[in-house]
C-alpha cells in the first residue's frame, strides 16, 4: 500500500511539448505562494490595524468604502493574475479556449503570451523589490521609504511571513514566461526543419 500524500501535477498531455517539472509546480505554487499576502491585506478593509504603529484617525466612511472595494477587488485581482500565469504551462495557453468569441480555438503565438508575462514579470520585479539602507528606511523602484513599526515582534513576524512571497512573484512569472517561450519556439523551429525535409 502506497500513501499519495504528495500532489501530482496534472499531465501535460494538453501541451505540444511537454512541460519542465519546474515550471508545472511553480505555476501551480504561485496563486497559493500570494495567497498569504491576500488574506493579510482582507483585515485592513474592515480597520484592522494587523499591529501596525499608524498616525491619524479613521477615515470617513465614504473613503471606507472606497477603501474596502479597493482591498477586496487588489486581493482578487492578484490571485486572478496568478492563476493566468497558469496558461504558461497548459494547452489553453497555446491555444484559446473556444468559449472566447473571435479567437476561440486559435493558435496563441508564442510572442502573444510570453511579452504580457515578462513584462509583467519585470514590472513586479521592480514593485516588490526593496534594499533595506539602515534607519527605518527601504530603498525601492519609486523611491525611498519608512518601514512600517508594528507594536510588537509577534505582528511584524506574521506581516514578514505574508507580505515576504510577494517579492518572489516577478521573478517566478519571468521564468516560467522564458521556459513558456523556448519550450514554443524550439517546437516551432523543429516543425519548420521537418516540413523542409
Amino acid at each position: 500500500m502506497t500513501l499519495k500524500i504528495i500532489h501530482r501535477p496534472p499531465s501535460v498531455s494538453d501541451t505540444e511539448r511537454p512541460v519542465p517539472r519546474w515550471a508545472m509546480r511553480l505555476a501551480y505554487a504561485l496563486p497559493l505562494l500570494l495567497l498569504p499576502s491576500c488574506l493579510w491585506r482582507l483585515p485592513f478593509a474592515l480597520h484592522f490595524d494587523m499591529g501596525q504603529v499608524q498616525e491619524g484617525g479613521m477615515p470617513a466612511s465614504w473613503v471606507a468604502w472606497v477603501g474596502i472595494l479597493y482591498i477586496l477587488g487588489l486581493s482578487a485581482l492578484s490571485e486572478a493574475i496568478a492563476f493566468l500565469t497558469i496558461g504558461l504551462v497548459r494547452g489553453w495557453g497555446e491555444v484559446a479556449p473556444d468559449w472566447i468569441p473571435i479567437l476561440g480555438g486559435r493558435r496563441v503565438r508564442p510572442v502573444a503570451a510570453f511579452g504580457p508575462a515578462a513584462l509583467g514579470g519585470l514590472m513586479l520585479t521592480l514593485l516588490f523589490t526593496t534594499v533595506p539602507i539602515g534607519g527605518g528606511r527601504e530603498l525601492t523602484f519609486y523611491g525611498v521609504i519608512d518601514t512600517v513599526e508594528y507594536s510588537n515582534a509577534a505582528w511584524e513576524t506574521v506581516a514578514t511571513v505574508c507580505v515576504t512571497p510577494l517579492a518572489a512573484w516577478g521573478p517566478i512569472t519571468l521564468a516560467l514566461a522564458i521556459a513558456y517561450y523556448r519550450r514554443r519556439t524550439v517546437a516551432v523551429t523543429e516543425n519548420s526543419y521537418r516540413n523542409d525535409l
